[in-house]
């Protein structure tokens, strides 16, 4: 095995996901093993040194748990200790792939404009120090620019973060970079450097040292640092590589020309259904997503949002979705992951506009039914009144937390309380609010969640549709 891939952000998250695929990889092509890099800390390199870099990967599901030793990783530097090493590797003729899982923090952006935000104290200090860079922008311009001296063509810069059109931010935050340092190599980069977008999905929880019993007892290996996952695992990529890729669409990767139809499939069918699931289990009393899942009322109305709501509204080039239907239903049943409805519930002022509401507006513009989607969004409002329906505390962890329950305080019933929280313009923009139909059909949910209960509610929703 020779390396090809230089990671940033060697994670849990990378060595569930990427890694895995380029195991599967190397059994056709082994020149694309990868060299990892952690930004910030040396743990990882720590636990998996000692153990030449292999791992176990534990595939936990409502049959069991499944276990494989992964080997695509060669090496794992610590960028602090070892940023010599790193970029001389990122320079290296044989890497045809830079990836990166750095979180979007990582990207020294302004995540509501998407650019680069030039008083970053680690872009100030990669500007005032570029050959001792400490960024990931900084890294990347540093390396392609010394790749650019030797007369080696660039590498591909592949983001594996969850950020929208991720490829598209990139190459946005690293060309605004490189114009900071030289206009020559901004525009080199502009002009030679690909930056595919890709859409990722799996759940991949903290490895607890209960995990790591698990594998020594079923494995008889003692692995310092295993990872715990779940079945699922999706990774769609746009299909720009000018340097070479290895064949992903051949390990189970879907390798696409445009990326942002399925973005859109992921925040509406899995996003969407996974936040409405939340709000009316967490009302419901389920404390988790796959208890919620397997109520036969709550599985029926999921699966009617998917199917009869969602589904118009996306691209038809993306296919039959009844297959990912599916496996998301089955996603969410699965016992191990043991999500809470109260974790997924978090931030929905930021999460309904893209999970829910862009929906509710397709299906307005087709004149459509939105009954499920809007039971969705008529939960979270009751959901954020802070009281559930044993008269308890719910503790509301969001953005507008304050505002929403002065607002859910001075609401006495159902059309005040929709009619307030319908003025946060920053959720509900100002057209939703004058739409009489949506107004009236969250009406009647809300109202009928504070009179009757989410169970009762979520029944006769689903008795209507039948």
């Amino acid at each position: 095995m020779t390396p090809g891939i230089v990671h940033l952000g060697v994670g849990a998250f990378h060595r569930a996901h990427m890694a895995v695929y380029v195991d599967d990889v190397l059994n056709t092509d082994p020149s694309w093993g990868i060299i990892g890099a952690s930004l910030r800390r040396p743990d990882t390199r720590t636990a998996l040194a000692p153990q030449d870099f292999l791992y176990t990967l534990a595939v936990r599901g409502a049959s069991g748990t499944a276990f494989r030793v992964v080997g695509s990783l060669l090496d794992v530097l610590h960028a602090a200790m070892q940023r010599r090493e790193l970029l001389a590797a990122m320079a290296d003729p044989r890497i045809r792939i830079v990836s990166l899982t750095v979180t979007e923090k990582g990207y020294c952006h302004d995540p509501a404009t998407g650019a680069l935000d030039p008083i970053h104290p680690d872009i100030v200090n990669d500007l005032a120090h570029p050959d001792n860079p400490v960024s990931a922008p900084g890294m990347i311009v540093r390396a392609l620019e010394l790749r650019r001296a030797a007369g080696v063509p660039p590498f591909t810069v592949l983001c594996c973060d969850n950020l929208s059109e991720n490829g598209q931010t990139t190459a946005r935050i690293v060309t605004e970079f490189a114009t900071l340092r030289d206009r020559g190599l901004a525009d080199h980069i502009a002009a030679d450097v690909a930056f595919p977008s890709a859409m990722v999905d799996r759940i991949v929880p903290a490895t607890t040292d209960n995990d790591r019993k698990l594998v020594l007892d079923a494995t008889a290996l003692r692995d310092a640092w295993p990872i715990v996952t779940e079945p699922f695992s999706q990774w769609v990529i746009e299909d720009r590589f000018p340097a070479g890729r290895p064949p992903f669409e051949i390990v189970g990767a879907q390798v696409v020309s445009d990326v942002r139809p399925f973005e859109l499939m992921k925040l509406r069918m899995l996003n969407g259904s996974h936040s409405t699931l939340a709000y009316l289990g967490y009302l419901a009393g389920y404390e988790f997503v796959n208890e919620a899942i397997a109520d036969p009322a709550l599985h029926a109305l999921i699966c009617g949002l998917m199917t009869d709501e969602v589904v118009s509204t996306l691209p038809t080039e993306i296919g039959n979705l009844d297959s990912y239907r599916d496996a998301l239903l089955v996603r969410f049943a699965n016992p191990a992951l043991r999500h809470r409805t109260w974790q997924i519930a978090m931030d929905g002022s930021q999460k309904l506009p893209q999970r829910l509401l862009g929906t509710i507006r397709h299906r307005i513009s087709q004149g459509r039914s939105f009954d499920r989607a809007a039971l969705g969004v008529a939960a979270w409002m009751r959901y954020v009144t802070g009281v559930d329906e044993l008269g308890q505390p719910i503790d509301v962890r969001d953005p507008l937390a304050t505002s929403l329950r002065r607002i859910s305080d001075s609401a006495a019933g159902a059309q005040q309380l929709v009619d307030g929280l319908l003025g946060v313009a920053d959720v509900f923009g100002d057209d939703l609010p004058r739409n009489e139909s949506f107004r009236n059909v969250l009406t009647a949910h809300v109202s009928s969640l504070i009179e009757k209960g989410a169970l009762e509610t979520v029944r006769q929703t689903v008795h209507r549709q039948i």
